[in-house]
Formats: structure tokens, C-alpha cells, sequence
């Protein structure tokens, strides 16, 4: 483990929240799926599973997007306008047999409040750790989703959308076309 377990979670959480759109897609088209977003990525704490709860995360996505275009200056100040906004007071927290970890808002926040907490609060340890290069682009050409690379030797290219998958299909089909001519 690079970063602590919650840093993690959030982060995977935060890229998985910003592929929820893009390219014309919406991930996020309904409660249902963001119910399945929720418990997916083990949201924990008050979840209203109605449609304002369903547009206030749909409008956290391109905030959050920013982070993984922005300079180092520019996610600064995302985080701390982020921090600042939801009144962010961090705290030692510990439920559902978890260890204690930081809860910057109380559960009963509203759930884009404390996703964007929790994102702000991963993105400022990779701001202090000097790790923002950890915040990639999917290498595939056809792909805009954005991806965190949590692996030891930085070498993680592709998203989990399977794009991993394809461009190794694309390069088996060009190596084998280029020996039959």
C-alpha cells in the first residue's frame, strides 16, 4: 500500500465519479446507478437516493475532473475551495469495523459534500507527498477517462474500462499483419 487505505478508496472513488461522464456517455443516468455507485465504492452514512442527491453529484464530476488537467497551483486551489466550501473539520473516525481513518464532514452530510471531502482530502496527501503525477489520462486514444496510478513502479497506462485490453488487441493485430506481408 502507497497511501493510507482511506487515501486509496478515495482517490479510485474520485476517478470512478469523473468516468461516470464523458464522450457522450452518462454513467450516472439514474438513483439505481448511483445506488450501485455508492455501495460499489463502500460509501458509508447518509445516502437520500433521490434526484436533487442525483444532480448534486452529477455537478461535483467536472470539478473534480479539473484535478487531473490543472498545474499543481490550480489543484490547490480545488481542494481548499472544495475544503472550504463544505466547512471541512477532520476528524478520527472509525465505524463498520474499519480502522480509524479521517472523516472531514459529519455521515450525515450530504453525499456530494462528503465526496468531494473525501476526494479534496486524498488529492491534498499527493499535494504533500508530491504525487500528483500518480493522477493520469487513459493512454488509449479513443478514451478521456482519467485514472490513478497506485502501482509501485508508476507504470500504469490504462483505465479500467478495458481500454487496457484493446490497445493489446490493436498491437497483437498490427504485429501479425505486419509479418503476413
Amino acid at each position: 500500500m502507497l497511501f493510507a487505505h482511506d487515501t486509496e478508496c478515495a482517490l479510485v472513488a474520485a476517478a470512478a465519479l469523473v468516468n461516470t461522464a464523458g464522450n457522450g456517455r452518462e454513467g450516472l443516468p439514474d438513483v439505481t446507478a448511483l445506488d450501485d455507485f455508492f455501495t460499489t465504492h463502500g460509501w458509508s452514512g447518509r445516502h437520500e437516493q433521490s434526484e436533487t442527491e442525483l444532480r448534486q453529484v452529477r455537478a461535483l464530476r467536472p470539478r473534480l475532473r479539473r484535478i487531473w488537467y490543472a498545474d499543481i497551483d490550480e489543484v490547490v486551489a480545488i481542494v481548499n475551495r472544495l475544503l472550504r466550501e463544505s466547512h471541512a473539520l477532520p476528524q478520527l473516525i472509525r465505524h463498520d469495523d474499519e480502522p480509524y481513518h479521517v472523516h472531514a464532514v459529519p455521515q450525515d452530510a450530504p453525499l456530494a459534500t462528503r465526496m468531494a471531502v473525501e476526494a479534496a482530502m486524498a488529492i491534498a496527501d499527493l499535494v504533500r507527498m508530491g504525487e500528483l503525477s500518480r493522477l493520469r489520462h487513459c493512454d488509449h486514444p479513443d478514451c478521456d477517462n482519467v485514472l490513478v496510478d497506485l502501482s509501485r513502479n508508476r507504470s500504469r497506462r490504462f483505465c479500467d474500462a478495458g481500454c487496457g485490453n484493446r490497445a493489446a488487441v490493436s498491437a497483437y493485430r498490427a504485429r501479425r499483419a505486419a509479418s503476413q506481408s
